[in-house]
């Protein structure tokens, strides 16, 4: 990978007033680290030219010396977007770490979310290795258990495996913590940067990630601690910060902005690619999320945007006719959630020859006794809602899931249900009387396999106007208060946990819409539901 720039080193203003810059050590690791050669994709077998964003970096990791004679920094966290080549740098330093930073049985580490990603930058340092007839002498892979050893040393680079926080022992060199922003709890980032390098006199943590969804999360955590001590309001010298982002205010379409969140724009990326990205978030909020999110690296919260535009969820009040439904064949969504909760059956009703419109037709349930206090906890107008015949109740404090069970096979009686489609907690009971009596029940994952499908659909009929939901009052409550998940490949799925308020009744509409969309195209050929039975959507 050609360097952008030859450039002079300027030292770091996070340099400690004891520590000095020592340019042998630093061109040691510049030197080891150019000779390597990219392994695979568009510069595989090129040299490693370090970018000069990257080259400061290594320079300042390793060329900052403190009083004691030993590196200063103990934490190096490099929060970058996606695409500038973050994987890379981090994949050289393990290698660095593991043969040439004259630690004597060195434990690198591997660690991430889940064991897949953690292996990325594995498996980047390990084609790295391949490339060089001098480090393939003196090391060994072995792909089996995910690890390169180097037995002249007695030092290994480990992948650890997801239940790596049940274990103990580790005596930690170097961890490279990729994508910090998708770990689920704090549990992992501890056992590995807090006393597991204890024995070791200048231990180095290389946490590399983008910016993330979740505030409440340890990745905001160290990514706050790094602004702090950017901004000068925290100190700790052995804490190295390094954020290239777009200001949260920046106008995010503006290519300016993009560019300088981007440091290596025009060599690991190109403005094209970011252009094609941007076309797609002007046309959807959860593209427009993820974009911001990895491409400029803004940590934009969930809970600041509503999936739902509810200008374009109010174009698509057309009116729902049950009465001109009957007969017609549709697919069903079931969310139960608990007994003294809201639950909610979704019926979509597939456009015959001729139409282009999905017909919603959504029915609620909330026990009656909780009807005030639900009321006075919510804000919403459920006794209004009741009377308009929008909810229905049941008696008692707890909602009775037989009556429910009665209700849908009444609506079986009325329309051609052809499928309903359910999220598996605490419905397998009513799934299966259903199914005995007939319908065909499906156990529909409520993860980003399953789900985000379904909120593309959405997203399209809802733009095209080919949705008609009839304006029902309780389910456009529900559509304003969706906040999605995101993840790191663009996925989205309904995250009950963040959204404000009840979303049962879109969940399962999207349930149902989903297997219309499907079962519809099939229903137009004829036939593969002269069948009924139970079967499993995943994930």
């Amino acid at each position: 990978m050609p360097r952008a720039k030859a450039w002079k080193y300027k030292p770091t203003r996070f340099m400690a007033p004891d520590s000095h810059y020592d340019q042998a050590r630093a061109d040691r690791a510049v030197y080891f680290i150019s000779n390597l050669k990219h392994g695979d994709g568009e510069f595989a077998g090129e040299p490693f030219g370090l970018l000069p964003w990257q080259e400061q970096i290594i320079r300042d990791v390793f060329g900052v010396i403190g009083v004691d004679g030993y590196r200063q920094f103990r934490t190096a966290y490099i929060e970058i977007p996606k695409k500038n080549g973050k994987s890379e740098l981090a994949a050289a330093v393990a290698l660095y770490m593991l043969v040439a930073d004259r630690e004597q049985s060195a434990e690198v580490y591997s660690c991430a979310g889940d064991i897949k990603q953690a292996k990325i930058v594995f498996d980047v340092a390990k084609a790295m290795a391949e490339q060089s007839p001098a480090l393939m002498k003196r090391l060994k892979i072995l792909d089996a258990t995910n690890r390169i050893v180097y037995p002249a040393q007695r030092s290994k680079y480990v992948v650890l495996s997801a239940d790596a926080t049940t274990k103990y022992g580790f005596k930690v060199s170097c961890c490279v913590f990729d994508e910090l922003c998708n770990q689920p709890n704090r549990r992992l980032y501890d056992v590995m940067t807090k006393g597991a390098g204890f024995s070791r006199r200048q231990p180095l943590n290389f946490v590399i990630t983008t910016a993330g969804p979740d505030r409440e999360s340890i990745a905001f955590e160290v990514h706050k601690k790094a602004l702090d001590i950017i901004d000068g309001s925290r100190a700790d010298t052995s804490f190295y910060p390094v954020i290239f982002a777009a200001p949260d205010d920046a106008d995010w379409t503006k290519p300016g902005v993009w560019k300088a969140a981007n440091p290596s724009m025009g060599i690991t990326s190109r403005l094209e690619d970011y252009k094609r990205e941007f076309e797609d978030g002007k046309h959807s909020l959860a593209a427009e999320i993820y974009f911001r999110t990895f491409y400029l690296n803004q940590w934009v919260e969930a809970s600041e945007n509503s999936w739902i535009p509810m200008d374009k969820w109010d174009k698509c009040a057309f009116p729902v006719s049950p009465k001109k439904l009957e007969g017609r064949v549709c697919y069903g969504g079931l969310d139960l959630s608990s007994t003294g909760d809201l639950s909610s059956f979704v019926l979509v009703f597939s456009p015959l020859e001729g139409e282009v419109k999905y017909q919603v037709l959504p029915f609620f349930w909330i026990a009656k006794d909780r009807l005030k206090e639900r009321i006075a906890r919510d804000h919403v107008p459920y006794d209004i809602w009741e009377r308009e015949e929008i909810l229905f109740t049941t008696t008692g404090d707890v909602i009775h899931y037989a009556h429910i069970e009665q209700f849908i096979k009444a609506q079986g009686e009325r329309y051609k249900i052809k499928e309903i489609a359910f999220d598996r907690w605490g419905a397998d009971y009513i799934a299966q009387n259903l199914n005995e009596a007939g319908f065909t029940v499906v156990r529909f994952g409520q993860g980003y396999g399953s789900m985000s499908p379904a909120c593309s659909d959405f997203e399209r009929l809802m733009r095209a106007q080919e949705i008609a939901h009839g304006g029902n009052k309780a389910l456009r409550w529900m559509a304003k208060n969706v906040i999605v998940k995101i993840d790191a490949a663009g996925n989205i799925k309904p995250d009950k946990g963040k959204s404000p308020e009840k979303i049962d009744g879109i969940v399962a509409m999207l349930m149902a819409l989903s297997r219309a969309v499907i079962g519809g195209a099939v229903d137009r050929k004829e036939s593969v539901y002269n069948r009924r039975g139970m079967f499993m959507i995943g994930g």
